[in-house]
């Protein structure tokens, strides 16, 4: 679905990846991990356009997306959850989910808001309260329902765990991986090597905007350079 061809950026003279060569495919779910710094967000940005590429390709479903706008990727499928979450705090939390599906119209937008809030019941408790009244845990799952509600093909997920509690990790986690199991191809990136490359079909690791390793998840889980950098091991 995803090929990723030398893919390079710059942060003016400072160049932030390195050439990265990178494949996801349909119903994958893959895993990027690595320390703090090492470009596993700004490979996010360069991937749903916010962050330019200076060179390299992004081919999705064999068309080159390397130059289009944010918007275009999004029409194409190509949906991401930001670091940090970025709910819209003084909405509410159906309209940051209604939000999510602006380049959809009609009746199947109204079918999916009452998936997620099947999925996520406590969003539909909480459906007319602001956003930013919410928990860091629901937040996370307003995002993620809001990625969601533009009916994404591949879904980029940047450090979903981020800040929360371990028994919300858990369920965020738990979360991904029946997206995957549903269909969706997902491409996480998380610093919590663990956590992701349990769940992932593959995994790559980035070191200082390059890719170092790539393997299966459980052989990634197994690795010893890994263990020893990422996992405590």
């Amino acid at each position: 679905m995803l090929d990723i061809h030398g893919l390079s950026t710059h942060y003016g003279r400072i160049q932030a990846l390195h050439g990265i060569d990178l494949t996801i495919g349909e119903g994958e779910l893959v895993a990027l991990v690595g320390a703090n710094g090492a470009g596993k967000t700004t490979l996010l940005r360069c991937l749903s356009g916010v962050q330019p590429a200076t060179a390299g390709r992004i081919v999705l479903d064999g068309e080159d997306i390397t130059r289009l706008p944010p918007h275009a990727r999004v029409e194409r499928g190509l949906c991401q959850v930001p670091e940090g979450r970025q709910v819209f705090g003084p909405m509410s939390v159906e309209d940051n989910l209604r939000l999510g599906a602006y380049r959809r119209r009609g009746r199947s937008v109204t079918e999916d808001l009452e998936r997620m809030y099947t999925r996520f019941p406590v969003l539909k408790e909480r459906r007319r309260q602001p956003a930013g009244t919410l928990s860091g845990g629901q937040q996370q799952m307003l995002a993620l329902s809001r990625a969601l509600m533009a009916r994404p093909r591949l879904l980029l997920l940047d450090e979903p765990s981020m800040g929360l509690a371990p028994l919300l990790v858990a369920e965020i986690i738990d979360s991904i991986a029946a997206l995957k199991d549903r269909g969706t191809t997902v491409f996480l990136v998380e610093q919590n090597a663990h956590a992701a490359l349990r769940i992932a079909d593959r995994g790559y690791v980035l070191e200082t905007g390059a890719v170092v390793l790539s393997d299966t998840g459980a052989a990634l889980l197994d690795n010893a350079r890994v263990k020893s950098a990422y996992l405590g091991g």
